[in-house]
């Protein structure tokens, strides 16, 4: 006679094999629906994992929960520890600290009180090495990956070392030691794409690693790992926590390379898959990068909401508002709160992405040395790290900050160096905006010709990406009626000759046009020199006679 088949005991038969299968999504639904006096520890176990990669979440920690409670009934405490020790993870990566602590501090305390030597141990020192590179004490956290390391070694636990690794080398790269940093970096993606880690580490690390890049501006390797990362979510589809995180740095590169209308699109569908239920803490990350790129193309009112939203859900909306705030005309607002943002800025990773914004800030703002240092300041980074990024970056900020002193000759030749840069990047946008300043420049030394080509295809790129701000400012520069300075001074020479010819001195002009002293000394040996003149006296003079004050 043949036997009725039993639902529950089916469910749990094909779950297990979907499982197996890395069928995450039948496998959460077949476990779930099997009987629940039925599922040893293992299946729990293998429920969670499902119900975490198919965003789960409570229904994770719930089965995380139930086995750790089995195993603890059977007198397993190194098992208990480590089911305790996986909801820990989940809750802390999940933002949720108070029970995320509590379940780390079970974990500890039943491998303490058992006094047992297992690999569980280096698990758990995991989250004291990410909180202590969070906090700053990058040696610490070195430290404390290099025992949970050994840890993994000794019992030849593959998720571990690599996890150990990969942290060994973000603590270097907080110490500076980049170089060596990248390279366990690297060697631990070694692992993650050859499959060798389980699907409950692998999308930490290649997030992880990923933000890695970008905090050094490795762009090179933050595209390949995105890339793989990528590659990684669509061959499991149903995989949900790491998709948002993977949109939301596809849409920043694309962004970069001039697809803005792409990355608007990867943004807003990292915004909906991050938004599902719990929300997970990079949807800010997503609402910040459409917020950029509304304010970009103009739509300054859209990219307000963005940045508020962004902020709402746990993500700093600057420098993005600040740079905003100048778009839209309000350079003392926007001056206020870049300054305020710099000043909260202590590490070099995170003020590095300031500086740039500071700069051109404090240059609308007309204080030239502000701008000065920060542009120095971003100049020793960019002397430091040696990546093609940070180096455009500088370039652009030390060339706006020469043309403001009234070195157009030499803003010529550093700005000339960081649109090649931006060109090698492939940063259509950025690259345009060199060629902006790079026009200016060729207008201040009477270079009229240049200056015109230079506006032209600046304006051909922002009107390909919609960039209406800075098409309006490029046909604006287009259309305006050159100067004609006499002997050859420049605008800002022409400035100085005024205020000598008013009777100031070196100082009181340094405090009109917010420059050094030495910058000042400088200008005026400069039209001594271009207007064959020898003393301030004899300048005045030639000011009057040629009615320039």
């Amino acid at each position: 006679m043949r036997k009725t088949p039993v639902p529950g005991i089916d469910a749990l038969k094909q779950g297990r094999e979907s499982f197996e299968r890395r069928a995450w999504g039948d496998a959460y639904t077949r476990l779930s629906a099997a009987d629940p006096q039925a599922l040893e520890p293992a299946d729990l176990e293998r429920l969670a994992i499902a119900a975490c990669l198919t965003g789960h979440h409570s229904e994770s920690a719930d089965a995380w929960g139930r086995a750790h409670n089995q195993f603890l009934q059977r007198g397993d405490r190194v098992d208990a520890a480590r089911c305790a020790f996986w909801l820990a993870f989940e809750l802390l990566n999940r933002g949720e600290m108070a029970p995320g602590a509590g379940w780390l501090a079970r974990a500890r305390r039943l491998l303490e009180e058992g006094q047992h030597d297992c690999v569980v141990q280096g698990y758990v020192l995991m989250p004291a090495g990410i909180q202590c590179i969070s906090e700053g004490n990058a040696g610490a956290a070195y430290d404390t990956f290099c025992d949970a390391e050994q840890i993994a070694q000794r019992f030849a636990d593959t998720d571990l070392t690599t996890m150990a690794r990969h942290g060994r080398g973000r603590a270097l790269i907080r110490l500076g030691k980049i170089v060596e940093g990248v390279t366990l970096l690297d060697e631990a993606m070694v692992a993650v794409t050859a499959g060798e880690v389980s699907p409950l580490v692998v999308g930490d690390i290649y997030c992880s690693v990923i933000e890695a890049c970008h905090e050094i501006f490795d762009l090179r390797r933050a595209q390949e790992w995105t890339a793989a990362l990528n590659h990684w979510c669509t061959s499991q589809p149903d995989v949900i926590p790491y998709r948002g995180q993977c949109l939301v740095r596809r849409a920043e590169l694309m962004q970069l390379h001039g697809a803005w209308p792409d990355a608007m699109d990867q943004a807003q569908q990292a915004c909906e898959a991050l938004a599902r239920p719990p929300a997970q803490p990079a949807i800010g990350a997503a609402f910040y990068q459409r917020a950029e790129l509304h304010r970009l193309r103009g739509e300054f009112a859209k990219a307000e909401d963005a940045y508020r939203e962004a902020s709402q859900r746990g993500r700093k909306p600057q420098p993005g508002l600040s740079q905003l705030r100048l778009a839209q005309g309000q350079v003392d607002a926007a001056a206020a709160a870049i300054r305020g943002v710099l000043d909260e800025a202590k590490e070099r990773r995170t003020r590095s992405r300031v500086l740039a914004a500071y700069t051109e800030i404090m240059l609308a703002a007309q204080d030239v040395e502000a701008a000065r240092a920060a542009a120095d300041e971003l100049m020793a980074i960019a002397r430091d790290l040696d990546v093609p990024l940070i180096r455009a970056i500088s370039a652009y900020a030390h060339g706006a900050v020469l043309l403001a002193e009234g070195e157009a000759r030499a803003a010529l030749g550093v700005l000339r160096q960081g649109w090649t840069a931006w060109l090698e990047l492939e940063a259509p946008y950025e690259a345009a905006r060199t060629r902006v300043l790079v026009a200016i420049a060729c207008r201040q030394i009477g270079d009229e010709g240049s200056a015109v080509m230079e506006l032209e295809a600046a304006r051909q790129v922002f009107k390909e990406l919609s960039a209406f701000p800075d098409l309006t400012r490029a046909e604006e520069l287009s259309s305006r009626e050159v100067p004609k300075a006499p002997g050859g001074l420049s605008v800002r020479e022409l400035e100085v000759l005024r205020l000598v010819a008013n009777g100031k001195s070196n100082r009181a002009i340094a405090t009109a046009l917010f420059i050094s002293e030495k910058t000042v000394a400088r200008h005026v040996s400069n039209i001594f020199t271009k207007l064959d003149l020898s003393s301030r006296a004899a300048a005045t003079a030639y000011a009057y006679q040629h009615h320039l004050v």
